[in-house]
């Protein structure tokens, strides 16, 4: 019986081996293409012209609100063509106040049952839809968000080039603030470079990034947001893959985001993210399979890996404390790794998971003494997604919504001088 075990153990050591190298050099062969920025042409031939609303949901925002909205306010673009719109939803501070005397048009919503800003967005956006054809597009921010002055002469171009869905450039507002801030920015940044960027290139789809991004009222009203699980910005994602149409991509019109300052804060927003990723990993990974086989979809084959990710990403995890440890104690009963491949191979492999990055970081410009620190911490931050993606797919039918408090008061003319 302990033969049987042992050589199923064996077995099923070797496939996962083999699965976690080819989608690595999937999502490797993939990146190359962000290494080098194409020149964006064309600037000139797209004056503004796209009527936006402007969409802020927020629960209880009122130290941070104020400077989303003057953001906002102050965008090099007509401010005929764009309102500013805040959901207080199920708000019991300021945070109405303030926005409306910011001068937002605000929106109260009291609900205790739908909660969550999947449910906000809709009820907005069927607002929005009230309002006849004022708009044609909206897009989407968090209460915490800063936004570039450029952001919407951005998306007006892209939208005039004939893209339906557009996301824009996640940064960060407070990368130094703690290490999980760091790490938290260290990975955005190389997901907008070696995720985002080539996928637009290449023609697939972006991801949306649940801020910072713009749909034009014609597709919304045509397919419906419908997106209220914990990870909205996947769902919709997943949704659109499967209707035939994609995320593009606006490197230049950036979005300030505030990240968690503590590992607490941390795990619980990621874990409402491995939640929501294991929802729609159960609803889409099948359909996305059998569209890209049936139809040849490349689009939906990408959306569908992706979906596979996290578990990728447990099972590197687990090979690389294996692999630790047996270098600390080779002798050890309890940890014992068959490889299919040369342990070096496997060194090399894990090696560039965590030496990939700082390279990536400096073709982005946003490599300095802090950010080569906080690199000598961000394989513990990676290694800590694997009892986060372990215990949000052990939890995903859990759907309360946890909300993550802001309070880093910073305005956009203090980001950009800095």
């Amino acid at each position: 019986m302990q033969y049987y075990l042992n050589h199923v153990i064996y077995i099923s050591t070797q496939i996962i081996q083999i699965a976690i190298f080819i989608a690595g050099c999937y999502f490797f062969s993939i990146s190359i293409f962000g290494w080098i920025k194409r020149r964006d042409k064309g600037t000139e031939s797209f004056p503004p012209s796209k009527r936006f609303a402007l969409i802020i949901a927020a629960h209880n925002e009122e130290l941070v609100i104020a400077h989303i909205v003057d953001s906002l306010k102050r965008q090099s673009y007509p401010k005929h063509l764009y309102d500013i719109f805040v959901i207080a939803d199920n708000c019991t501070d300021r945070t109405a106040e303030i926005s409306q005397k910011h001068g937002a048009i605000v929106y109260k919503r009291f609900n205790t049952e739908e909660r969550g800003k999947g449910y906000a967005l809709e009820w907005m956006f069927n607002k929005i839809y009230a309002m006849g054809d004022k708009y044609d597009v909206v897009s989407v921010f968090d209460a915490d968000n800063l936004v570039s002055s450029n952001y919407l002469l951005e998306m007006n171009k892209q939208l005039c080039r004939g893209h339906k869905v557009v996301q824009g450039y996640i940064d960060s507002k407070n990368p130094y603030d703690s290490w999980i801030t760091c790490s938290y920015s260290i990975a955005f940044w190389m997901s907008n470079r070696i995720f985002q960027l080539p996928r637009y290139y290449l023609g697939l789809s972006c991801g949306l990034c649940g801020t910072g991004f713009c749909i034009d009222l014609d597709v919304l009203k045509q397919i419906k947001w419908g997106a209220t699980c914990l990870t909205e910005d996947l769902e919709f994602t997943m949704k659109l893959a499967l209707n035939d149409m994609k995320v593009a991509w606006a490197h230049n019109a950036i979005v300030y985001d505030e990240k968690p300052l503590t590992l607490k804060q941390s795990w619980n927003q990621r874990k409402r993210w491995m939640q929501g990723h294991a929802d729609c990993a159960s609803r889409f990974l099948v359909p996305l399979f059998k569209k890209a086989f049936r139809e040849g979809s490349l689009t939906a084959f990408d959306c569908a890996v992706y979906l596979f990710q996290p578990i990728r990403f447990i099972f590197l995890g687990l090979i690389t404390i294996m692999m630790w440890i047996q270098t600390v104690a080779p002798q050890s009963p309890f940890f014992s790794l068959k490889y299919v491949f040369p342990v070096q191979v496997w060194y090399v492999f894990v090696a560039l998971q965590f030496f990939y990055g700082p390279i990536i970081i400096l073709a982005e410009k946003k490599f300095n003494i802090n950010t080569l620190i906080g690199f000598l911490i961000y394989p513990f931050y990676c290694l800590t997604w694997v009892p986060i993606t372990i215990q949000g797919f052990l939890s995903k039918n859990n759907k309360d919504w946890s909300h993550t408090a802001h309070t880093r008061e910073i305005s956009i003319n203090d980001l950009e001088n800095a």
